[in-house]
């Protein structure tokens, strides 16, 4: 009796085993999405919406508009962040600076939580593409 019970826990249980899918398909399914354009957000993706009200709240002081009211040349424009960023012109860049600052910029790690840091750089990244001017 023991060994049927046995044998049929087996039996259910490997009915419920999910199957490995070979690595060959996930590259395929990985090369077709970059093929058509699907981009995979990066997990510090953040909402540029929550960002903006982040900045204001936080970084408007000093970054209003864009600009630097400490070092005018360092400015939130995209040109100043390719040039002065540590790191380039990127989410991640901005989310290291704010989160550890850098001269005159105070550091925000410990005021602001991961996720409104990322949703300021993403708000910072997305403005600075389109033009501090046409923020509304």
């Amino acid at each position: 009796m023991k060994l049927i019970i046995v044998a049929a826990l087996m039996a259910s249980a490997s009915a419920w085993t999910v199957p490995q899918v070979p690595t060959a398909v996930k590259a395929a399914v990985a090369g077709a999405a970059v093929t058509a354009g699907v981009a995979i957000s990066p997990a510090f993706a953040g909402d540029v919406g929550a960002g903006e009200q982040v900045f204001n709240a936080n970084c408007a002081a000093c970054h209003a508009g864009g600009q630097n009211v400490i070092m005018p040349e360092k400015t939130l424009e995209k040109d100043a962040l390719d040039q002065y960023l540590a790191g380039g012109r990127s989410e991640k860049s901005v989310m290291t600076q704010v989160t550890n600052g850098k001269n005159a910029m105070p550091a925000f790690g410990g005021r602001l939580s991961d996720e409104d840091i990322a949703n300021v750089a993403s708000y910072v990244i997305t403005t600075s593409e389109a033009g501090w001017d046409n923020d509304e």
